[in-house]
């Protein structure tokens, strides 16, 4: 009598291809797992060589912003009879 392994028994048509499937990684293989995903169109894209610098440009953007809006709010208006003083 010959050992081997049993016959296995599956439900599965044959047109069914499971080779092409792929396994979806969980854990720190993972590397894009928690991260957010953002697509840049094309032409701002062409722009930024990698994600550093997209990410560097947008934290100059937001400290321009932030400055100008305290420098806005720092900055005291001229009341109109001051103006007023001030003309020749």
């Amino acid at each position: 009598m010959k050992k081997g392994k049993p016959e296995m028994e599956d439900d599965l048509r044959s047109e069914y291809d499971l080779k092409s499937l792929r396994v979806r990684k969980f854990g720190p293989e993972r590397k894009s797992f928690g991260k957010t995903t953002i697509l840049l169109e094309p032409d701002v894209a062409e722009v930024f060589p990698n994600a550093d610098a997209v990410n560097e440009a947008l934290r100059f953007l937001i400290r321009v912003v932030q400055d100008n809006q305290l420098s806005a709010l720092t900055k005291q208006p001229h009341s109109s009879s001051e103006a007023a003083d001030k003309s020749p």
